[in-house]
């Protein structure tokens, strides 16, 4: 996925917006005051940074190359995606729902079993 798709589907959320309070080199999306995605600007792969719930933060670690501690951020609560193509579409944008439904403390829809 590239910055512009995955910065589509991040705004997409409910009340997202950009911000970039640390400078112009990191992108920060927010919901109220409150912080739920980064993309440091122009890496290529795009580096993602999402908040996490720190028990499955360990089992992305351990299962995907990609997902390692946070960039920058606290390590137990947020992981940073270096998107290489090792994980699909559906599955970088439920990590976003995740990160973001935990920051606005609200429910995630049931999600298809698979």
């Amino acid at each position: 996925m590239d910055h512009k798709t995955v910065e589509e589907y991040i705004l997409s959320m409910p009340n997202a917006r950009l911000d970039y309070p640390f400078g112009e080199d990191v992108a920060v999306y927010k919901t109220g005051d409150k912080m739920f995605a980064l993309i440091r600007e122009g890496k290529e792969p795009v580096q993602l940074s999402l908040k996490c719930d720190p028990a499955l933060s360990k089992i992305l670690r351990d299962k995907y190359d990609e997902i390692m501690p946070g960039y920058h951020l606290n390590k137990k609560h947020w992981n940073t995606l270096v998107l290489t193509g090792q994980l699909g579409r559906e599955e970088v944008q439920g990590l976003v729902r995740h990160s973001y439904h935990l920051v606005t403390g609200t429910h995630e829809p049931n999600l298809r079993s698979s």
